[in-house]
């Protein structure tokens, strides 16, 4: 059983007892974290449910393992000719969680 969510302005496919890094959520670790805006489920069976935006009653329940920040991305600008060179680089926060529960409200 898998589900597709939404979090942070993005979009991930979770199934059950997977980990992953989603957008920095305000919550501490060992902290449990309720995503309710779920765009697809897709069961044992072979039919989907697909939202319109979301379906209802359905909710994915996650565990906050901690936060980090990926790998340092580097912004280089330069100016032919006019001497003008810039370089900044940005880290940006993730939150790393674990799938605990695939929930079918409706179902």
């Amino acid at each position: 059983m898998y589900a597709i969510i939404e979090t942070g302005g993005k979009q991930y496919r979770v199934a059950s007892g997977e980990t992953i890094s989603v957008e920095k959520l305000d919550a501490e670790a060992g902290k449990e974290v309720v995503f309710d805006k779920v765009l697809a489920v897709k069961g044992d069976d072979k039919d989907a449910l697909w939202g319109g935006p979301y379906v209802a009653g359905a909710r994915v329940t996650a565990e906050v393992l901690g936060d980090s920040k990926a790998d340092k991305v580097l912004i280089f600008k330069q100016k032919a000719r006019k001497g003008m060179r810039k370089l900044r680089g940005h880290r940006q926060p993730f939150t790393k969680v674990k799938v605990k529960e695939i929930e079918i409200g409706g179902k």
